[in-house]
């Protein structure tokens, strides 16, 4: 099992948006840097975990776990000229972007976060 980070700012969505998903389960779409695609598609698997941090916010931290419930599969955003993440140049028959299925894990981080300070304090 691996360990990844998935950011996002709490204003565009946050770990009560995907706690508000049917089954708190929800894709994690938008992702445009290639290493993060890459990673997605060569070795992110079902059952890894992911921390979910907030960015871009008054405090920054890891607000919650997810699970990864499958493989990577095509961003449908990519497609679609309405949306922020539309990409034009990507072809259909081989999209250039993907996403993952994520699942909120609430048994990690019920009541609590952490911070990047407190992260660099923590013993390994």
């Amino acid at each position: 099992m691996s360990y990844w980070l998935k950011k996002s700012e709490p204003e565009t969505y946050s770990i009560d948006d995907l706690v508000a998903q049917p089954r708190k389960t929800d894709h994690w779409d938008g992702i445009r840097n290639y290493q993060a695609r890459n990673f997605m598609r060569d070795q992110m698997v079902k059952g890894d975990l992911a921390f979910f941090y907030h960015s871009n916010c008054a405090e920054p931290a890891v607000v919650g776990m997810m699970e990864i419930v499958g493989k990577a599969y095509p961003d449908h955003t990519q497609f679609d000229s309405q949306e922020k993440y539309f990409d034009p140049d990507s072809p259909s028959d081989n999209p250039r972007w993907l996403m993952v299925d994520v699942r909120f894990r609430p048994q990690v981080f019920e009541y609590s976060h952490a911070t990047c300070d407190e992260g660099r304090e923590a013993p390994i």
